[in-house]
């Protein structure tokens, strides 16, 4: 057990060591990765699973996935992104993806945040 509780703290510190400015920055995680795999620290394959996911998670919370519909301009792209990055103070992008399963209206998910404006999402709400 505190193997395990180790192991969770060095992939906290390499973590931290991965984010410049807010940011990750690749050099520093390829300068995590490489003292990783030249020292081989115990546990190497769980210490990695723990560290990819903050990194993802660190990731997710600068990209804004815009689910839409239909077509969608660029100039929505760019509000999005204005909004988002207003909102959280920090860049975020904005990347459309197509789901044909919403009727209409957008789902933008930062994170673990879900702002919902679709037909789906009302009706989901009114049946509940």
């Amino acid at each position: 057990m505190a193997a395990a509780k180790k192991t969770k703290q060095l992939a906290k510190q390499l973590f931290k060591l991965s984010v410049v400015n807010g940011q990750v920055s690749a050099e520093q995680v390829s300068g995590v990765l490489g003292w990783v795999e030249k020292t081989r620290p115990a546990q190497s394959l769980t210490l990695l699973k723990l560290y990819q996911r903050q990194i993802a998670a660190e990731i997710a919370k600068s990209e804004a996935v815009v689910t839409h519909a239909g077509p969608l301009g660029e100039n929505v792209l760019a509000q999005v992104t204005a909004a988002m990055t207003k909102k959280y103070s920090r860049p975020v992008t904005a990347k459309a993806q197509l789901d044909s399963s919403l009727l209409a209206g957008l789902r933008v998910r930062v994170g673990n945040d879900i702002y919902e404006s679709s037909v789906a999402g009302q009706l989901a709400t009114l049946s509940v």
